[in-house]
């Protein structure tokens, strides 16, 4: 007993003192497993289409992992972060919105056109300074949140770039890493062992193609409204709306207040476009975003997006990640262990029978 006590806890001690020294290389290695998994079927053909050449694939990947995924975050935090004094100013000052009669052709829609009507009627003037009011001091307080969340912009730039160099490292040498990992799954559990394994990398990749992917869309049809309507601070907005979507939000918190604060400004023109252009941009991840992620692992919609939600308030930016991988193995563990008890108990059945 004494001695496989203090064995069991040498080994903790070990493997704790380990991840103590490598803490922090933890999240960029988290962060260039993840983004590996989700690309790794694209590397196999890019590898194809350069003359089965692991080198140049690694080459063009690594370049891509830039251009689609580091370069975006980097930009978004690199322009909230240099305007944070101004995004600060501008939040804690927010002007009263005079609101202009509602249009001739809101009260022609059927079905909802007088209740429209009704509602933009009843925002007074009064009412919305009382809105802006109380959403003042909690929009100054929220930016501030924010920019203490991300930390110094020159850390998340080494992140970046650290991520990158171990995707690349991944990439060259990513057979060897997947036998390791599915041998040590192997190891706990067999072949449910194996199979959690591949369940994991199918969550991972379905969840980059529905959730990265959908913000992607979302994040470029926002972006293009905004510059296109002249909307002030619009590099700085677009940069909201992408961490916004990718937090599973929305543009929503961004595109509406826009649109009413162009139609208060008299820019209605300007105002419609930017609203025509707002639907497709709100409306995407309600059918783009569940056949991306059905696409890439066959599990039940609601526990993928619980997981994404779930997973971003437990473990911040990467548990978009973490969440819904973690849930679709111990649902998938579940489900063949209750599978398993079915089984047993027909065999006994049919024993006693």
């Amino acid at each position: 007993m004494t001695r496989a006590t203090l064995a069991i806890l040498f080994i903790v001690g070990l493997i704790g003192t380990c991840l103590w020294i490598v803490h922090p290389f933890l999240p960029a290695t988290i962060w260039a497993a993840t983004l590996v998994v989700a690309t790794w079927p694209i590397m196999r053909r890019v590898q194809s289409g350069l003359w089965n050449s692991r080198g140049l694939a690694t080459m063009v990947m690594t370049i891509v992992l830039l251009l689609l995924f580091v370069v975006p975050f980097w930009l978004a935090i690199g322009t909230i972060a240099t305007n944070a004094g101004q995004i600060i100013a501008w939040a804690e000052s927010l002007p009263s919105v005079h609101l202009p009669p509602p249009p001739i052709w809101l009260g022609d829609i059927p079905l909802i056109g007088g209740r429209a009507v009704a509602a933009w009627q009843s925002i007074t003037d009064e009412g919305t300074r009382e809105l802006f009011s109380k959403i003042r001091p909690y929009a100054g307080k929220l930016t501030q949140w924010f920019i203490a969340a991300v930390g110094s912009f020159g850390m998340v730039v080494v992140q970046f770039l650290l991520t990158v160099a171990i995707a690349a490292i991944l990439y060259a040498k990513g057979e060897a890493a997947a036998a390791i990992v599915t041998n040590f799954c192997i190891r706990l559990n067999g072949s449910r062992g194996a199979a959690s394994a591949l369940l994991a990398a199918q969550a991972i990749r379905g969840v980059a193609l529905g959730v990265v992917v959908t913000a992607l869309v979302q994040s470029t049809i926002s972006s293009v409204a905004l510059v296109i309507t002249a909307v002030p601070f619009a590099s700085v907005l677009s940069a909201v709306v992408f961490m916004l979507c990718i937090a599973q939000i929305g543009p929503a918190l961004v595109l509406v207040p826009a649109i009413i604060w162009m139609y208060a400004s008299g820019a209605t023109a300007s105002a419609t476009i930017l609203l025509i252009c707002s639907v497709p941009a709100i409306a995407a991840d309600n059918f783009l975003r569940p056949i991306l992620i059905r696409r890439g692992v066959d599990l039940p919609l609601l526990l993928i997006l619980t997981g994404v939600v779930g997973g971003l308030i437990a473990f911040g930016l990467i548990g978009i990640f973490l969440g819904p991988t973690v849930l679709a193995v111990t649902y998938r563990l579940l489900e063949a262990w209750v599978a398993e008890r079915g089984e047993v108990e027909a065999m006994d059945r049919r024993d006693t029978a």
